[in-house]
């Protein structure tokens, strides 16, 4: 089979070449991963997106190196005289034969390229290719996402949504955020909450919607006191998600935040909103809008003018629905309750406090020093301990270490400490933003901080000594510790702190 004199030049051979060897390996790998597995969740990325862009280039070369090849060849046959139009005549073989393989080769390529596209656009919506393709930058957040109710919703659901719109700005924004980390031009810790984020009414609200009906729901809670005997505290919760009808009239939930017959409007004093000085509240019926003010947070007219008026939405109090640092305490109570840490290690959870509320440089020093100070104690308080009880403390040591690993993130600088949890108001501010008994309106009217508004306590006590309430009215809240009265008065995050 004749070919053109003008495809021997080393352009279109090195062309040729590239492709070839390319589309070979971008077939070989695809039944390699199909078949056996081969590459992980990085092979996508040169199946789909590198080895393509290199065969491409080569197939650009083969006509290049021909075109510049038989420039040459005619100005020196015909002596310098210009040519007309190209001629293609297939009754010559060479031609007839190139053009067959030309057609036939495009053709198969398109088709080739066309599946290539679309499997390129899922991989890179898929979770793996946010999650793992840029490892350290993203570990905390594809750690915590595989920990959160979330992990069967792809990130581009919520980070993207539908339309090509949106996924056109993503994509915009992710070449940035390439060259951020090929530059080392990212921050540590990865700042939220995150601007450009689409509004949760288009992504949160295509499965959680506001005209819903969302019953109330109970919570059991575990907790254990950081004493000798790792003291259980036991406390059920009714959390009041949905309005109920009472003899007083209707109850409102706590969703009454975003119903659509109300429109909550707060201004932050910073891009973290953890300090809410303004609130408006419109009822959408009645026309009613009352404002109300911090009166310890007070700013000058000026100064408020100056903040961003934003709408309250899902995403204002949850703001960690799918990539939640937890607290040392919670994550340590839940081993325990679960039973993957032993509850009768004598003081355990004060080991695990202790070590888990230090900065370490790695998480390989973090593990090291969990190991070490665990065994320090024991070694020191009953050295028994160590062999009688050793399969239970290598247990919990190594229970620490695996809690630690999936909440805190040293070389991001990524924890509890710097992504506050707005839900509730045990180790953040949260709900007490605003219901904190200091925001008024000039009319009198406050934004109340009783503890009922939200959640109903239905037993609470130890193991074996758990007080039930009778009647399904909430119990009066007894702190596991006496603090006396400081409870009512003091917000939780004072000592159960999660922020800076």
């Amino acid at each position: 089979m004749k070919l053109p004199s003008s495809i021997k030049n080393w352009i279109s051979i090195t062309g040729t070449v590239l492709a070839t060897f390319n589309l070979a390996s971008i077939v070989s790998l695809m039944v390699l991963n199909s078949v056996f597995g081969f590459g992980g969740s990085y092979i996508g990325l040169f199946i789909y997106i590198v080895l393509p862009a290199f065969m491409v280039f080569g197939l650009i070369l083969i006509p290049v190196g021909m075109r510049i090849n038989s420039k040459r060849a005619r100005k020196a046959e015909q002596e310098g005289e210009p040519l007309k139009w190209p001629i293609i005549d297939f009754n010559n073989p060479a031609v007839r034969n190139a053009g067959i393989i030309f057609i036939v080769g495009t053709v198969f390529l398109l088709i080739i390229s066309s599946i290539g596209s679309y499997e390129a656009f899922h991989y890179t919506e898929s979770v793996e290719f946010s999650g793992k393709l840029c490892h350290q930058v993203m570990e905390p957040e594809y750690t915590t996402y595989h920990g959160s109710s979330h992990e069967r919703v792809a990130c581009v659901e919520c980070h993207v949504g539908s339309g090509a719109s949106w996924y056109v700005k993503s994509k915009l924004s992710g070449l940035y955020q390439v060259y951020s980390v090929l530059a080392k031009k990212y921050p540590k810790p990865i700042p939220t909450p995150i601007e450009n984020l689409r509004p949760a009414r288009e992504t949160c609200e295509q499965c959680h919607w506001p005209e819903k009906f969302y019953d109330r729901k109970m919570r059991i809670q575990h907790a254990f006191l950081a004493d000798d005997a790792n003291t259980e505290n036991i406390i059920h919760l009714q959390f009041k998600t949905s309005s109920k009808m009472t003899a007083n009239g209707v109850e409102k939930g706590i969703h009454q935040h975003i119903s659509p017959e109300v429109k909550i409007e707060y201004k932050a004093v910073s891009e973290d909103r953890q300090v809410i000085p303004w609130v408006r509240y419109t009822n959408s019926i009645t026309g009613e809008s009352v404002v109300f003010t911090d009166s310890e947070n007070s700013y000058t007219e000026v100064e408020l003018d100056a903040m961003e008026v934003r709408v309250m939405d899902c995403l204002d109090c949850h703001n960690r629905p799918s990539h939640d640092y937890q607290v040392p305490q919670n994550f340590i109570d839940k081993s325990l309750a679960e039973g993957r840490i032993s509850k009768d290690l004598p003081s355990i959870k004060l080991l695990a406090m202790i070590a888990l509320n230090q900065e370490y440089p790695t998480k390989d020093s973090a593990f090291y020093a969990i190991k070490t100070q665990v065994k320090e104690y024991y070694e020191m308080i009953d050295p028994d301990m160590l062999t009688h009880r050793k399969a239970d403390v290598e247990q919990a040591i190594a229970q620490i270490q695996r809690d630690y690993s999936n909440n805190i993130f040293p070389e991001m600088r990524s924890s509890w400490r710097y992504y506050p949890n707005n839900i509730g108001h045990m180790e953040a501010e949260g709900c007490f933003r605003c219901h904190n008994d200091r925001h008024r309106s000039d009319s009198g009217k406050v934004i109340s901080k009783d503890c009922n508004l939200c959640h109903d306590i239905l037993a609470q006590g130890t193991p074996g000594n758990i007080v039930y309430s009778s009647s399904f009215e909430s119990l009066d809240f007894e702190h596991p510790v006496d603090i006396d009265e400081a409870w009512r008065v003091e917000s939780c995050s004072v000592c159960h702190t999660a922020l800076y």
